[in-house]
């Protein structure tokens, strides 16, 4: 029983630190020297894949590679068993991501528009993150936790009057 509950804190643990993951990656890699690999998603296009996703095949990666260290038929007498509720976290996180980022933000999977709440909150956000042209600047880097998206608005503004970020006008 305690190692159950060990477990569930691990992976809700797992799920927290990735959100913190997911932010810093998105800021200092997917806008940074990942660009090449995120730039299509921030550019309108028709198709269904983008070279973005291939960031979605890293974390799946990540979580396979965590199960194979906590699985005593893989790693034998070695193996690690935390592993395999990071894994999970890891797991949990990345389909969460796919539910609000890809299917309730960008409307990849089904067609939602929430019209208030915490829901109304994240498109929001995310929306002014893609107010910006290019990879500098810009605000909102998570994907599952939201800041008031008047902050945010208020953030684009002193970007753009710093020169940071190219905002577009539609703020």
């Amino acid at each position: 029983m305690v190692r159950v509950m060990i477990s569930a804190l691990i992976i809700f643990a797992t799920f927290i630190a990735m959100e913190c993951v997911a932010w810093s990656s998105h800021k200092y890699v997917m806008h940074g020297f990942g660009w090449g690999w995120h730039r299509d998603h921030h550019e309108r296009h028709d198709r269904l894949v983008e070279k973005n996703d291939l960031y979605a095949v890293v974390g799946a990666g990540l979580s396979i590679s965590c199960f194979m260290i906590g699985s005593p038929l893989v790693a034998g007498a070695y193996a690690w068993w935390p592993a395999t509720p990071i894994g999970i976290g890891v797991m949990l996180y990345g389909a969460v991501y796919t539910l609000i980022h890809d299917g309730l933000v960008h409307q990849r999977w089904f067609h939602y528009v929430p019209r208030s709440g915490y829901a109304k909150r994240l498109v929001q956000a995310h929306k002014l993150h893609h107010a910006t042209v290019g990879k500098h600047g810009g605000v909102s880097f998570g994907f599952v936790f939201a800041r008031d998206p008047q902050v945010l608005k208020r953030e684009l503004k002193a970007q753009r009057e710093a020169g940071i970020a190219i905002v577009r006008d539609s703020i």
